[in-house]
């Protein structure tokens, strides 16, 4: 699953890209190819526990699932 605040654009302000571009809703800001990868979770990576600016959202918004909770708790306990 990738992180509901994943989107790709082929368009902003007024230009048009070659290619849909990564953008974060809750950054509100187009992201590097890297940090999309953390949103799609590839490499052994998962958005709810690598990605700081989805785990600071997702604790605000009710209709995004909280962060899996194992790893809150291994945060809480370092």
């Amino acid at each position: 699953m990738s992180c509901p605040y994943l989107s790709y654009r082929e368009s902003a302000q007024g230009k048009s890209f070659d290619e849909a571009r990564a953008y974060c809703d809750a950054a509100e800001r187009f992201v590097q190819p890297m940090r999309a990868d953390v949103c799609n979770d590839r490499f052994e990576l998962d958005h709810r526990t690598d990605c700081e600016i989805y785990v600071e959202h997702a604790t605000d918004d009710p209709a995004v699932p909280d962060p899996d909770p194992d790893a809150t708790l291994e945060a809480e306990e370092s």
